[in-house]
């Protein structure tokens, strides 16, 4: 459809028939088109803006490694002080700079040091991603990209998207169960049901589709020069002269403004000084002066706010969706880091186990050669014993090089750099255990559904995305009209100079000369108007176009509405999977524990029947070793179930409830307390 391009008075020409007529314009009327304007944008800028929005300045880090050093602040930048041409009017033309981020760790990091040893709770290990982790350093910048999108809008200019994908570059702990997964930097993910997802751009969504948008930021344009001309001519009739030699001193200024109604206004005042070398010329030199008022609105394609408003309600629905998708992300790093730590705690009590299978077991080499010395047992059970020691240590370096891979995995997930070479050959200790009792969730599975319909974030993403859609499924329709516009102009010309006597009749009283004042106050004082008031018609013929854009934001709109309900489908077989892997978790620990109950009441067993010389070395190491195995086993099935469990509250929604997160510390990257965890008593391990 068409959009209104501002014209030069040459322009107007074939609307008149009268070529460029240049009359009078009364200094009131323009007065008053001017303050006409000034309201207009006003109050299109305050439906535009609405409430005061504050915008975050890009997320900086709070301080240290090991050598820690105070916190950097980090400031909330109110969103009107990216506006600030109204106090200083040169800041709009100055390009403002984020500062770099501050990559050094916490200072929470310190207070957890002893002995050269990281002493790390889950709640500690929460703390320090929520501040550090780079998925979340990341993530925070999301949040003023959003709204510079907001401000971008506000203006006319089209929506540039925001990021709603979960950035998933930590490695040790998968963010099970995450609905998307962001492949560039701060997430980005395509469309909601694959409109605009196509590989490598080739598919573009019709979101926001409709009438071109003006730019509704006043814009100002002067020119002005000094021209020289000379020139033979082969007709002397109209200047009286062979060659003519012109010189023209030029200063022209323009204003124009757009509104989100879709109307627009457009001031001109153009000077000149001219001078020739014509004897036929009244005036040299001329001194012109032309003021010009122009005022256009649509009345069908473009007309109102709704299509002309469409990027800026487009824009601030996708700041509620980067909220959200700032919230799954903290969901994300939060279940990330549970699976690490549980992951940590059983390769510790992995290698725990590990160290005393071997002690046990050299042990028991020491009392097989005292007894094969005393020629009490055959050599073969000292070879046995040593064979088993050497298979106990094996195990044991692998236990240890996995708690170290663990441990690296959980100093990157809580830092902001390892550049420390203590912090990063330094241990950590987990303080955390999982619970002896394993607590049944007595929940009904139709609560968790509910509860997690309401509270998931995909679902929440992809509602507010469907009412993008159905926006544009209405300005798409309007695109489709006619483009009918009513205008009007009024335009005065003045003059002033000095009178060519040899231009007048015989006799006549040469006026005296006249100055720019003159060619003004002419231009402005209604002598000669010139005004016009008409109707612009645009129908385009056919109009494929815009007819395929509108029914395709049909068909995106209807495809949106599938996948909301495919995704409340995902979710109920998601929450409905995790209940069933908590209680399958729970009734593998309870088996665990049965085993090594008797793992360790039958090695106790042969412990008392060797020392009553009815048991052999060799009995009691198959003892311990399958005890060791059922130790295992009962870490292993716990690790599993807690991280089965944590999945299940991920797969509800209430990730943040369960760890008591608020989302304001968070977007800050400062927590100033530590969080707490419900619902749950960590013990130190029983076994």
């Amino acid at each position: 459809m068409s959009q209104f391009t501002f014209k030069t008075r040459d322009d107007f020409s074939p609307l008149s028939g009268r070529g460029t007529r240049h009359v009078g314009v009364p200094v009131r009327a323009i007065a008053l088109l001017s303050c006409v304007s000034l309201v207009l944008q006003q109050g299109s800028y305050a439906m535009a803006q609405g409430a005061q929005e504050t915008v975050p300045n890009a997320p900086t880090a709070q301080a240290t490694t090991v050598a820690t050093t105070p916190p950097a602040a980090s400031p909330n930048v109110p969103f009107n002080q990216l506006e600030q041409h109204s106090r200083n009017p040169f800041d709009a033309y100055r390009g403002k700079t984020v500062p770099a981020p501050n990559m050094a760790n916490s200072v929470r990091l310190n207070s957890l040091i002893r002995d050269g040893k990281l002493y790390l709770s889950l709640r500690d290990a929460i703390d320090l991603a929520l501040e550090d982790n780079l998925d979340m350093v990341i993530a925070r910048y999301n949040l003023p990209i959003a709204q510079m999108d907001i401000l971008r809008t506000q203006a006319g200019g089209s929506t540039r998207g925001v990021n709603t994908g979960v950035v998933s570059g930590t490695p040790g702990g998968a963010a099970a169960g995450s609905s998307s997964s962001g492949g560039g930097a701060g997430g980005t993910s395509g469309g909601a049901g694959g409109a605009g997802a196509g590989a490598n751009g080739l598919v573009s969504s019709t979101l926001g589709a409709g009438t071109a948008v003006s730019n509704y930021d006043p814009f100002i344009q002067a020119t002005t020069y000094v021209d020289h001309i000379t020139q033979q001519l082969t007709n002397q009739t109209l200047y009286n002269v062979p060659t003519i030699h012109q010189n023209t001193i030029l200063g022209n200024v323009s204003y124009s403004q757009a509104f989100p109604t879709g109307g627009s206004i457009q001031a001109v005042f153009n000077n000149s000084r001219q001078t020739t070398n014509s004897p036929n010329l009244t005036l040299n030199p001329t001194l012109s002066s032309f003021a010009q008022i122009y005022v256009q609105q649509n009345l069908l394609a473009g007309a109102g706010f709704g299509p002309n408003l469409r990027f800026l309600r487009i824009a601030r629905t996708n700041q509620k969706i980067s909220d959200i998708a700032f919230r799954a992300q903290v969901i994300a790093t939060v279940t990330q880091i549970c699976d690490i730590y549980w992951d940590l705690v059983s390769a510790y009590d992995t290698e725990q186990a590990g160290e005393r299978s071997v002690a046990f077991a050299n042990e028991t080499l020491d009392k097989s050669r005292k007894q094969f010395q005393l020629q009490a047992i055959p050599q073969m059970d000292v070879l046995k014993a040593e064979g088993d020691v050497a298979t106990r240590e094996q195990d044991l370096t692998v236990a240890r090089t996995n708690l170290e891979l663990q441990e690296l995995y959980m100093k990157n997930a809580i830092t902001r750099n390892l550049d420390d070479p203590i912090l990063e050959e330094m241990t950590v200790v987990p303080t955390d255990h999982i619970g002896t009792q394993v607590q049944p969730d007595t929940t009904p599975v139709q609560e968790m559904i509910a509860a997690a319909l309401k509270n998931r974030t995909d679902m929440e993403e992809a509602t507010l995305d469907l009412q993008n859609r159905e926006l544009s499924r209405k300005t798409a329709r309007n695109a489709l009209l006619p483009s009918l516009s009513i205008y009007g102009f009024l335009d005065g010309q003045g003059y002033g100079g000095v009178t060519n006597p040899s231009s007048l009749p015989p006799g006549t009283v040469v006026p005296p000369p006249t100055g720019f004042g003159t060619a003004v106050e002419n231009a402005f004082n209604y002598t000669s108007p010139d005004y016009q008031v008409g109707f612009q018609l645009g129908i385009p013929l056919r109009n494929r176009i815009a007819k395929a854009d509108q029914y395709r934001t049909e068909l995106e709109y209807r495809q949106s509405q599938v996948y909301l309900e495919e995704q409340k489908k995902r979710i109920l077989i998601e929450v409905r999977s995790a209940r069933f892997n908590v209680e399958q978790g729970a009734s593998r620990v309870e088996a665990a524990r049965k085993a090594h109950d008797l793992a360790a009441k039958t090695l106790d067993i042969m412990q008392k029947e060797q020392k009553l010389g009815a048991g052999s070395n060799q009995q009691t190491l198959s003892a311990e070793h399958d005890l060791t195995v059922a130790e295992a086993a009962l870490v292993t099935a716990e690790t599993t179930y807690e991280k089965a469990r944590i999945d299940l509250q991920r797969a509800i929604g209430t990730v943040l409830e369960e760890f008591g997160i608020s989302l304001e510390t968070t977007h800050k990257g400062e927590l100033s307390g530590t969080v707490t965890r419900a619902n749950t008593n960590p013990v130190q391990s029983g076994h």
